[in-house]
């Protein structure tokens, strides 16, 4: 008999938008290491895409990968249409798509705020509402989930702590804790679970000023008491966890991957 505790997605077919790379990465090759088939999707890094596609099948698994901005209506389409032309459904929506265009509010540029706003929180709602489209239109498969759908937002510590410099980046993610929390209450009752992941500082290409010498990981460190800086699995865990039946109950909530970022540091010694 096999543990209650053993993830299986087998049947199950999950949508991670920003996947050439680093969380989405991670999190693609997770899903489809506990079965799932997975669409990978990318923008510009097809290279990047291609390779989880591969490194996925030599581990004999499912996937495709597919480049479209998210941003965009008809792109979003897409993407859903070509992912169900592959492999039949969908049942799983990692949006993880996002980017960064850093200034002082004073020099930030309309474009470089709309840019941020556009991919990381109207493209999440677009991916969102595509998704919950497809499994209100699909109905029930009982035998592969007890949820009609399942939906997991990447969001950020920065949902709840400001960051001077990066305005729009949490504007974006403030924005998607209100969406997600919203979409969990309006879907609850038809059988879609929606939740988001908020990661702290994780190891990726994108921060990797923050973390790459040792001078720079010890300071990093003084914002982290768990006394490490966290890698990309550690978001994958989490996102396997909320695709499957195990996290069932669970629906309008925000799981901080931090080590602790958010238990405010600066006062562990009496402030």
């Amino acid at each position: 008999m096999p543990s209650p505790f053993t993830i299986d997605l087998t049947g199950q077919v999950a949508i991670v938008t920003g996947s050439s790379s680093g969380i989405g990465a991670a999190s693609a090759k997770a899903l489809a290491a506990a079965g799932a088939k997975v669409c990978i999707n990318y923008h510009s890094d097809e290279d990047g895409a291609r390779e989880v596609e591969e490194e996925i099948r030599r581990s004999g698994g499912h996937a495709i990968a597919v480049g479209v901005n998210v941003s965009h209506e008809d792109r979003v389409e897409h993407l859903f249409a070509r992912t169900r032309e592959a492999f039949g459904d969908v049942h799983i929506l990692v949006a993880n798509a996002g980017l960064q265009k850093d200034g002082a509010a004073d020099t930030l540029s309309l474009k470089d705020w709309n840019t941020v706003i556009d991919v990381n929180l109207t493209g999440q709602f677009l991916c969102c509402r595509e998704a919950i489209r497809h499994f209100l239109a699909r109905g029930r498969q009982p035998e592969l989930s007890r949820a009609l759908g399942k939906i997991i937002c990447m969001s950020s510590v920065h949902q709840v702590i400001p960051w001077g410099g990066h305005v729009n980046y949490a504007s974006s993610k403030g924005g998607i804790m209100l969406m997600m929390k919203t979409l969990a209450q309006e879907y609850a009752d038809r059988g879609i679970r929606v939740n988001a992941i908020c990661p702290g500082a994780i190891k990726t290409h994108i921060n990797q000023d923050a973390w790459s010498t040792e001078e720079a990981e010890k300071k990093l460190l003084k914002l982290i008491p768990y006394g490490r800086v966290g890698v990309v699995e550690d978001i994958a865990n989490a996102v396997v966890w909320l695709s499957s039946d195990q996290s069932d109950y669970v629906t309008g909530t925000s799981l901080f991957v931090d080590g602790g970022m958010t238990l405010y540091p600066g006062f562990q010694d009496n402030g």
